[in-house]
């Protein structure tokens, strides 16, 4: 037995010696640069998956949300490229329908989450479209950048948020978007695709399609979807309150997002 574990043994180091597979030293030395915090929001398998897509060639250096430009401009040297610019984005909750605006219809019994509860008639809230509040985001956040504020509705911090995109595919309503941080940008802050007297109904704040702010954009950006306002970011120049100033429930704002976001 031990001349057989012994002959094995060398067998193994043998083919460990000739199917040995040799990595480029600059993987390791990428995944030293990163931050190490494994959020996924580059879209691979950890740092070491992404420090290996860019060393390869098949993934950009501006993914590592967390790293911001200081790590793009050490991978661009690390690699010998340009590092390019990089532009910071910030999670977006799109709904304003708290307690006071959205009340609930019934109780809800069951597992704490909104992936359950959404799956129950709807969810509890009168708007069916609208934020449960019950932290689905929350718990997916690494960075404690979320947290649930008074009005039932997610808080999100622009300085501790990394735009790693876990809130995003946590919220079961797709209600959490990544926006860069622009001074002012313009942000329909509903989901709601009800006609008009059901969303005025079910949320004093949803918009109901009624089109003002399309007639009022000069930039054309606006246009009304399925009842709701969606926007053309390659369309929108500078800020006009005339876009927003006539909207009756104030669906539709222009938002600093380098403020925290309420």
């Amino acid at each position: 037995m031990g001349g057989m574990g012994l002959l094995f043994a060398l067998g193994l180091a043998l083919a460990d010696k000739k199917l040995a597979v040799e990595e480029d030293p600059k993987v390791a030395q990428a995944t030293d640069l990163l931050p190490g915090l494994n959020c996924g929001g580059c879209g691979f398998p950890g740092c070491r998956g992404y420090a290996e897509a860019v060393v390869e060639g098949t993934a950009s250096m501006d993914k590592c949300s967390p790293g911001g430009p200081e790590v793009i401009e050490e991978l661009a040297q690390l690699l010998g490229l340009e590092a390019g610019e990089f532009v910071k984005k910030v999670a977006v909750v799109h709904c304003q329908g708290g307690h006071e605006e959205s009340p609930a219809r019934a109780r809800y019994h069951g597992p704490n989450t909104c992936g359950a509860a959404t799956l129950v008639q709807g969810g509890f809230k009168q708007c069916t479209f609208g934020c449960l509040g019950l932290g689905d985001c929350v718990t997916a956040c690494s960075f404690n950048a979320i947290v649930i504020g008074p009005r039932g509705i997610p808080v999100v911090d622009p300085d501790l948020c990394t735009a790693c995109g876990a809130c995003v595919t946590a919220c079961p309503r797709s209600l959490i978007k990544l926006h860069p941080v622009d001074e002012s940008r313009l942000l329909v802050l509903c989901n709601n695709h009800d006609p008009a007297t059901v969303a005025r109904k079910v949320c004093k704040v949803a918009c109901i399609g009624c089109g003002q702010c399309v007639r009022r954009d000069p930039n054309e950006a606006v246009t009304i979807q399925n009842n709701l306002a969606v926007v053309n970011y390659a369309k929108v120049h500078g800020v006009h309150d005339e876009t927003v100033d006539k909207c009756p429930t104030d669906a539709i704002k222009y938002i600093n997002l380098k403020e925290k976001l309420t």
